[in-house]
C-alpha cells in the first residue's frame, strides 16, 4: 500500500492531509476547553451548536464551491482555504462571547467544505490507476482513524506543560504547513469546464446532487452514507454514556471506547486495497452496511443486559465491530464517484457526496442524542440500529446487481465507468 507514496505530487499532498487533520484535532480538544471557559455547565450545549454549525456548513458550502472550483487554479483554492483556516485558529484563543465562537466555526468549517472536495477531486487525476487510487483511498481512511487516536493523545501530552490556548497555536502550524506543502508541488489541470453561460451558476451548484440522484449506484451511496451515519453518531455521542453511566468505567475508558471503533477501521482499510482486486464496491459496501445491522442487534444485547462482567469487552468489540463495517462503506467510496462524473465534474461531484454525506450525519448526530437523554440509550439502538438497516435495504434495491452475458463469468469488480446522467456532463 506504501508503494503509492513513491509518486512526489500524492506524497506531498498526503501530508499535507495528515497534518491538517492533527491541527484539527487539537482544536477539537482546545476548543472544548475553550467552550467550557466561556460556559461553563453549559459548555456541552455550546459544542452541541457548534457541531451543528459545522455541518449546516459542510452541507450548504461544499456544493456553491463545487460550482466555481473548476473554473479556479486548484493550487490557489486549496491554499486559500488552508490559510483561511490558519487565519480563524489563530483568532480563537481571543475570543471570550459564544457567538464569537460560532462565527469562527463557520468560516473555519467553510474553508474546510473547500478544501476537502478540491483535495479528493485533484488525487484520481494524480494517481490515473485505479489500484494506487484505491491504496490512496485506504489510506485516507487510516489517516482519519489514526488522528481520532493520534490527536487527543498529543493533546494530553502538551496540556502538561502548556495552557490549552496554545493548542490552538499547534492547529495554525498544521494548516501552514499543509498549504506548504500544497505550493510544493504541480497539480494536473482540471478538465475545463467549458463557457460560462449566464444563469447557470445554480446548475453548477446543484450538478453534483442531481448526478447522485440520477445514478443509481450513487443513490445507493447516498443511503449507504445514511445507515453509515447512524452507527457513527451513535458511537460519537453516545460513548460516554455507555463508558460512565451504564458500564461504570471510569473516564479513562471513553478514549479506549473510541480507540476500539479506529481500530476496526483502520483493520479493514488495510486489507481492503486486495479484496477489491477480487471483490467488487458492490459486494464489499453491501456487506458492510448489512453487517451494521447485526452490530446494533448486539448493541440491543449490551444496552438491555441489567449487568456482567462481558458488557465492558464486549462494548470493545461492537465499537470495532462498528468501525469495520463503516470502513468497508466509506473507503471504497471514491471509486464509485470517481467513475460516476466525467472529469469536468469531478469537483461537483465530490463537493455533493461531503455535503450529502455530512447532510446525514447532521441528522443522526442530534437524533442520536435527543434519543438517548430523553427515551433512552434502548430507544436509540432501536431506531438508529433500524434507520441503519433500512437504509441498506435501500441500498440493495437501488444498486442493480451486474448481469454478465449468458455463458459469461461476472467480473470481480467493475472497470467501466458508471452510468452517467445525460446532460450533466455539459450542464454548466
Amino acid at each position: 500500500m506504501l508503494a503509492v507514496l513513491r509518486n512526489r505530487t500524492y506524497r506531498h499532498l498526503f501530508a499535507a492531509q495528515v497534518i491538517a487533520l492533527v491541527g484539527t484535532g487539537l482544536a477539537t480538544v482546545a476548543l472544548g476547553l475553550l467552550a467550557y471557559d466561556i460556559a461553563g455547565g453549559d459548555a456541552g450545549s455550546v459544542l452541541g451548536t457548534a457541531l451543528a454549525i459545522k455541518m449546516a456548513a459542510y452541507v450548504l458550502i461544499a456544493p456553491a464551491i463545487g460550482a466555481v472550483a473548476d473554473r479556479l487554479p486548484r493550487r490557489a483554492l486549496m491554499v486559500t482555504a488552508d490559510l483561511t483556516r490558519a487565519g480563524v485558529a489563530l483568532l480563537l484563543p481571543f475570543v471570550d462571547q459564544v457567538w464569537q465562537v460560532y462565527v469562527l466555526v463557520f468560516l473555519l468549517q467553510s474553508a474546510s467544505a473547500a478544501f476537502t472536495p478540491a483535495f479528493q477531486a485533484v488525487i484520481p487525476d494524480v494517481l490515473p490507476e485505479e489500484r494506487d487510487y484505491t491504496q490512496a483511498l485506504s489510506l485516507s481512511r487510516l489517516a482519519y482513524d489514526l488522528e481520532s487516536l493520534f490527536s487527543p493523545a498529543l493533546a494530553a501530552a502538551l496540556l502538561t506543560v502548556v495552557t490549552y490556548n496554545w493548542l490552538f497555536t499547534g492547529t495554525v502550524l498544521g494548516f501552514l504547513s499543509s498549504a506548504a506543502l500544497v505550493v510544493s508541488v504541480l497539480l494536473p489541470k482540471a478538465a475545463s469546464p467549458g463557457p460560462t453561460r449566464s444563469g447557470r451558476v445554480r446548475a453548477r451548484a446543484t450538478a453534483g446532487t442531481r448526478l447522485f440522484l440520477a445514478v443509481p449506484q450513487l443513490r445507493a451511496l447516498l443511503a449507504l452514507n445514511l445507515a453509515v451515519a447512524a452507527a457513527s453518531a451513535m458511537v460519537t455521542v453516545n460513548s460516554v454514556v455507555y463508558v460512565r453511566d451504564v458500564l461504570d468505567r471510569p473516564a479513562g475508558a471513553v478514549p479506549l471506547a473510541l480507540g476500539a471503533y479506529g481500530a476496526g477501521s483502520m483493520a479493514v482499510a488495510l486489507v481492503l486495497p486486495r479484496v477489491l482486486e477480487k471483490v467488487s464496491e458492490r459486494a464489499v459496501m453491501l456487506r458492510g452496511a448489512l453487517l451494521l445491522g447485526v452490530v446494533f442487534a448486539g448493541l440491543g444485547a449490551i444496552t438491555a443486559a441489567g449487568g456482567g462482567s462481558w458488557r465492558w469487552p464486549g462494548l470493545l468489540v461492537v465499537w470495532a465491530a462498528f468501525g469495520a463495517a463503516c470502513s468497508m462503506v466509506l473507503t471504497p467510496a471514491g471509486r464509485l464517484v470517481r467513475r460516476a462524473a466525467p472529469a469536468e465534474e469531478r469537483t461537483a461531484a465530490f463537493a455533493a457526496q461531503f455535503s450529502l454525506s455530512h447532510g446525514c450525519w447532521l441528522l443522526t448526530y442530534p437524533l442520536a442524542g435527543w434519543l438517548g437523554a430523553e427515551a433512552g440509550l434502548t430507544a436509540a439502538v432501536v431506531i438508529l440500529g433500524a434507520i441503519a438497516l433500512a437504509a441498506s435495504a435501500g441500498a440493495a434495491r437501488l444498486w442493480p446487481s451486474p448481469r454478465p452475458a449468458a455463458g459469461a463469468a461476472a467480473p470481480a469488480a467493475p472497470s467501466r465507468p458508471l452510468t452517467t446522467a445525460p446532460g450533466l456532463a455539459h450542464d454548466r
